[in-house]
Formats: C-alpha cells, structure tokens, sequence
C-alpha cells in the first residue's frame, strides 16, 4: 500500500511512517506544497530499484552505442514508423484479446 502524506505530517510522525515500511512494506509517498519531491520505501525494494536503474543505464548505453552512426533524423523516423506499425497491430486484434509485445528487429 502506499501513504501519501506531507511533509510536515511525514516529519510529525517519523517513527509510525518508519514502522509501516518496515514491518508492513509499505511506501511513503512525500508532498511538499502539493507536489512528491519522496518517497520512503523499504530497503529491500529500494535495493532491488537500484539493481533496475543500473541494468536500465547499461541497456540505454547498448542502444547509444550501436546506433551512434544513426543520423538523429533517420532514427527518430524509424521509431515513429516502428510505433505505427505496432499500433495498426493492436489495432486489429480481437477487442478483449491480450496484447503480446512483438520484438522489432
């Protein structure tokens, strides 16, 4: 489940907050005039997204590198068509029928 407090409520009750994450795995989201500026998460769960964020930037530099000699351009026009192609596909599927990625080579 995840909390929303702000901040001064977060700050006002630390120690339940603290307490919900690490006995029920909750999150905390934290607002500051409105907006999220945190969050609290459980340590485990916090790991496990730094693992992600860290296979997430060495795939973003894969794709970096081996389209380097791809023209800006050129690149982002093969994405727009790649899109179309997917949408006129999910298009003509059977309303109700589950939508399976297809891998675009």
């Amino acid at each position: 489940m995840i909390t929303q407090t702000s901040a001064v409520n977060f700050r006002q009750n630390l120690g339940e907050m603290l307490n919900q994450v690490q006995y029920r795995q909750d999150s905390v989201l934290i607002s500051k005039d409105g907006k999220p500026v945190a969050a609290l998460v459980d340590a485990r769960l916090f790991e496990r997204i730094r693992r992600m964020q860290g296979r997430f930037d060495a795939l973003c530099q894969r794709i970096e590198t081996g389209f380097a000699a791809v023209p800006q351009e050129q690149g982002l026009a093969d994405i727009d068509t790649a899109i179309s192609a997917e949408r006129q596909v999910m298009n003509k599927q059977a309303p109700g029928a589950s939508a399976k990625p297809r891998q675009v080579t």
